[in-house]
């Protein structure tokens, strides 16, 4: 099977032509990032670049998205109703595509406890296994074929404020995932983990604290060898970590749309196990349907 991954998409609204009062305090501290800071420029075709890249599944044959968290930039429901209307119609079948939220999708407690994510994508979160289930929605299970299950887990959490960005996947998630991945009816499947915060950099050490995945070295211990991968984002370089006898195959799909550094991975699953991924950048500029050249704007990446 073919995996498209994606994340830190970022779709993002002009607040300064939102009143001051609706923004609340963190984003109104996020203002300075937009303007000074340049996310708003280097976001501006957000919309846009998810549609290209979507639209490009088809050339690559593949068989299902996974999109790693931050659909938005300070989780707004104009925001939301924006990423949903770019994922079009691809958006409502959970067997073609996978939605986990980021942390910038959960970015004020208002957006948390109103649970504006699922408003928009938690029809996405339904289990295959739903015993599983103990956080929540998750872990949640997509059984994809006869040789791959995608595994969603949660490891955003409000931050206390601006700044502390880092992750939490936590015990219930962590226990319920240990004994998924003993489940006979997983036995000879590729198990690929969706979770938003990087348990491993790009320079292979793990991230800055206050920024990175706490309980990474759990994860990766639940996780061991080629039969396994880590999908993740929050990271905003695009690499990949081959599989040892200790830890899992690791993809950073960077941000896909930030300007200058658009990208997506595609990765293979043969025979149960990690066959390897290839780099793509977006055929920006061109109508939407035109071919993808074979080898086109691509590094490959192997076990």
């Amino acid at each position: 099977m073919r995996f498209l991954h994606l994340s830190d998409v970022h779709v993002t609204q002009d607040y300064f032509r939102v009143p001051f009062r609706k923004l609340g305090w963190r984003r109104a501290i996020a203002l300075l990032e937009l303007s000074i800071g340049g996310r708003a420029k280097r976001y501006a075709g957000a919309r846009e670049t998810i549609s290209r890249i979507l639209e490009e599944r088809h050339q690559h044959g593949v068989d299902h998205v996974i999109l790693s968290g931050d659909l938005t930039a300070y989780a707004t429901e104009w925001e939301f109703e924006q990423a949903r209307q770019a994922i079009g119609a691809l958006g409502e079948d959970r067997s073609k595509i996978t939605i986990i939220p980021g942390n910038h999708d959960v970015y004020t407690p208002g957006a948390y406890n109103t649970r504006r994510f699922e408003r928009y994508f938690g029809h996405l979160l339904h289990s295959d296994l739903p015993e599983y289930c103990r956080d929540g929605a998750f872990p949640f299970v997509r059984l994809l074929g006869d040789e791959v299950a995608v595994v969603g887990l949660m490891s955003a959490r409000v931050p206390p404020m601006p700044g502390f960005s880092f992750g939490v996947v936590g015990r219930k998630q962590l226990t319920a995932l240990r004994d998924l991945v003993h489940d006979e009816r997983l036995a000879h499947r590729a198990i690929l983990v969706v979770v938003h915060h990087a348990p491993i950099a790009p320079s292979g050490r793990k991230d800055r604290f206050l920024h990175g995945l706490m309980d990474a070295d759990l994860l990766f211990k639940i996780l061991p060898g080629p039969r396994f991968a880590v999908l993740h984002g929050h990271i905003h370089k695009r690499y990949h970590h081959a599989a040892t006898d200790k830890r899992p195959h690791t993809f950073g799909a960077g941000s896909s749309t930030e300007g200058g550094h658009e990208g997506y991975w595609v990765i293979d699953v043969r025979d149960g196990r990690i066959a390897g991924g290839v780099m793509h950048t977006p055929r920006l500029g061109e109508p939407v349907g035109a071919a993808v050249e074979e080898g086109a704007g691509v590094v490959e990446t192997h076990p």
